[in-house]
Order: C-alpha cells, then structure tokens, then sequence
C-alpha cells in the first residue's frame, strides 16, 4: 500500500518471508537498491520518502523479484509490467 500526505509519501509491502526489499521508480531512476524498506516485525516492509508534487511510477523488489502495488492509487503497464502509481498533491498555499 502507499499513502501520501502533504509531500510524504508513506510506501508499505506486505513480505513477511523476504531477507531485503528495496523500493525503486521514477523518483529515483529506477535504481535497484539504493532506496531499501525497513521491516516493522509484523511481515510489512516500510519506507517513508518526501517527494515533489506529481505522479510516479514505482515497484517493489524483494529477494531479487520484482512486485507491483496493485493497491496503489492506480496500475500502468511498462516494458517490465506494472508498475503501482501514485499521486503527490500541490501544497497547498499558506493563508
């Protein structure tokens, strides 16, 4: 699952037998292993990231296999499969 909020972007996979997950996508490039989830001891990989407004697209890689959040705010299909979306709103303004 994943959720945003005023620019946070809270990413959650459930994987209870996984030894590694890492989150890769647009936001990074796609670059295996640089953004790796932390695991809370109750089977759910967790990692938590600010981003700029916008969508992206994103997947999680546990165990050297790859996974989409189909509870994600939307699926698109790429060259690899699918890939979870989401959508991070504008601030809004100060007033």
């Amino acid at each position: 699952m994943v959720h945003a909020d005023g620019g946070w972007v809270e990413f959650s996979f459930f994987r209870p037998g996984a030894s590694r997950v890492h989150l890769a996508g647009d936001f990074n490039g796609w670059r295996s292993g640089e953004l790796p989830m932390r695991p809370d001891g109750r089977g759910y990989w967790r990692a938590s990231l600010r981003l700029p407004a916008g969508d992206y697209r994103f997947r999680y890689c546990a165990d050297e296999e790859w996974f989409c959040d189909f509870a994600s705010y939307g699926v698109e299909y790429g060259p690899f499969g699918p890939n979870g979306l989401v959508r991070v709103a504008p601030a809004l303004p100060a007033g």
